[in-house]
């Protein structure tokens, strides 16, 4: 066995401590906060932007297709897209799907209250998935009986507390347009987006409805939404469809329908790094302070290592072996910690959040494999390289002066 790695074995594991050992025990108790942070920090990261990101897709899709023209109202303008162009839009490689809709403002007047509001307009192809997880009242839209079905109007939980409405209420609603029009409506679902730009404007309810308002022809619709596969593709996928797409028509992909959302997220990167460089900078100032204290301790130990013939190199190699011990014990307990924390919070929910000003109702944790091992090789790698520096100091202690230390 190699000498170094005797020694640091025995002075880590079998050696009494003196004064060190409160300073060790604080070493390894602030790696592991800080490894715990670290991993903590991603992993709300990646929940908040996940979380958010799949809000918007479900209500939004991934890439939205409109007619382009200086259009500036709420309303969409009315065109439609051949089957044969729609076969080849579904036929890109990183494309779900593709679905119709349409959009136009309203009022609802109900229970004495007049609220404004944006009707989105889909049809019996429209895909559900989404939403089901989100209702929190009624179910959605059933286009089985399309007469039926156009009585039919979701609306969020938001604008039934408001209005004071609940399942199986109805309402009129007004479209101001000459003539001025209105529909009797009846709420068969009431969702949960969590995202207050979208649930205190919009209702859902059925294309024809809208068709018929617009005296527009079967196929003409206010635009598509396509669902891709692989979101970190999709400003490709973006631009693949938009040459695609026949003239007169644009494609914007939800980053840029959405911007402000998306910025706020990429602001998140930018937090998480400095909350990694703060813990990380933790971790090493602890580790420096406990290897400084532990060369101290062993001064007696290092001059006669010294004074049998043991290189300067070969002596920093045994307190380095026993930092990185210390640091593995803090890792090991570090993520114990964030695995803990993490996995009671998926699963209780405990840390609440205030929804209308993040989007959701609690803290969302999304633990990641490749970001627990990041953290744990990075710190432990940045801590070793570090405390080399410190560690020189071992090639200043004088043998002679070292064995009559005390």
């Amino acid at each position: 066995m190699d000498l170094s790695v005797f020694i640091a074995r025995r002075i880590t594991f079998q050696s009494q401590r003196k004064f060190s050992k409160l300073s060790v025990r604080i070493a390894i108790i602030g790696i592991m906060l800080s490894v715990s942070v670290m991993i903590l920090s991603l992993a709300v990261m990646r929940g908040f932007k996940g979380t958010i990101r799949e809000k918007i897709r479900g209500f939004s899709g991934d890439v939205i297709v409109m007619k382009y023209d200086l259009n500036a109202s709420m309303e969409t303008s009315a065109f439609s897209i051949g089957p044969d162009t729609l076969k080849q839009l579904t036929a890109l490689p990183n494309v779900s799907f593709i679905q119709p809709y349409a959009i136009k403002p309203g009022i609802i007047n109900t229970n004495e209250e007049i609220e404004g509001v944006v009707l989105k307009g889909v049809d019996k192809n429209y895909r559900w998935d989404y939403f089901k997880t989100i209702v929190t009242e009624g179910k959605v839209i059933n286009f089985a009986d399309s007469v039926n079905a156009d009585r039919q109007i979701m609306i969020s939980k938001y604008l039934a507390n408001r209005l004071k409405l609940k399942v199986g209420d109805d309402f009129l609603m007004y479209f101001v347009q000459e003539p001025l029009r209105k529909r009797k409506f009846e709420i068969c679902g009431i969702f949960d987006l969590g995202v207050e730009e979208v649930d205190k404007n919009y209702v859902i309810g059925s294309l024809s409805v809208i068709r018929r308002l617009n005296n527009w022809a079967e196929q003409q619709v206010g635009g598509y939404e396509m669902r891709i596969q692989d979101f970190n593709a999709l400003d490709a996928t973006a631009s693949q469809v938009y040459y695609e797409l026949p003239p007169k028509t644009k494609s914007w992909s939800v980053k840029e329908y959405y911007p402000e959302i998306f910025d706020w997220l990429s602001l998140l990167d930018i937090n998480t790094q400095v909350i990694l460089a703060l813990m990380l900078a933790v971790a090493v100032i602890n580790m420096i302070s406990a290897l400084l204290i532990m060369i101290l301790e062993r001064t007696n130990m290092i001059g006669i290592l010294k004074a049998l013939g043991m290189r300067n190199w070969s002596i920093q190699r045994v307190f380095l072996l026993n930092a990185a011990w210390l640091i593995g014990l803090g890792l090991l307990l570090g993520n114990g910690l964030a695995l803990s924390l993490g996995y009671f919070q998926t699963y209780t929910h405990f840390f609440k959040l205030d929804q209308a000003s993040y989007y959701m109702s609690f803290v969302p944790v999304e633990l990641n494999v490749r970001d627990i091992a990041f953290v744990n090789i990075g710190t432990l790698l940045i801590c070793v390289l570090v405390l080399v520096i410190p560690s020189a100091i071992v090639s200043r202690i004088l043998p002679v002066k070292a064995i009559q230390f005390k």
